[in-house]
């Protein structure tokens, strides 16, 4: 699955986090949340429970500046993805301590485990790449950070 088929550019942000109004992870749930339901028929609480839950089991910060919150609602037909960067850095209490820049959730039907595994396993693969990382965290807008993951997602634009 191409992970371009989850996500839609509406669905990618660029949130810097200033001095006057710093994000959190709180914030940063919040804000996937939010972006989650753009175009669909989810409602952000649900959704950001769903994410929050998932996180108090463990935190999604895999390491090297990536998160992946995800988690399953059962009234969900398909899995849906957005992506948040944050150029200067969110705690997350990732796994190697750093700060997260690259925020990619997913949400999918609760029926869909392995579907939704096999998802992970290609965000987690995609974001893998130090070099495209650093671009994407560099990109200059939404609209160039969504083009970015479509050519590496092999989903030429």
């Amino acid at each position: 699955m191409q992970l371009m088929q989850l996500l839609t550019a509406e669905r990618v942000a660029i949130r810097h986090n200033d001095s006057s109004t710093p994000l959190d992870k709180a914030g940063a749930l919040h804000t996937l949340a939010n972006l989650l339901t753009l175009g669909t028929a989810m409602e952000t609480g649900q959704v950001e429970r769903v994410l929050v839950e998932r996180e108090q089991l463990q935190s999604t910060g895999i390491g090297e500046g990536v998160a992946i919150p995800h988690g399953a609602l059962s009234q969900l037909e398909a899995q849906h993805a957005t992506l948040l960067i944050v150029p200067e850095g969110v705690d997350f209490a990732a796994i190697d301590g750093l700060a997260v820049n690259i925020l990619f959730a997913v949400v999918g039907p609760k029926r869909a485990t392995g579907e939704h595994l096999k998802t992970l396993a290609r965000v987690s693969r995609v974001l893998r790449n130090k070099a495209f990382r650093d671009r994407l965290v560099a990109a200059p807008s939404s609209e160039a950070a969504y083009n970015l993951l479509a050519a590496e997602d092999g989903d030429p634009r």
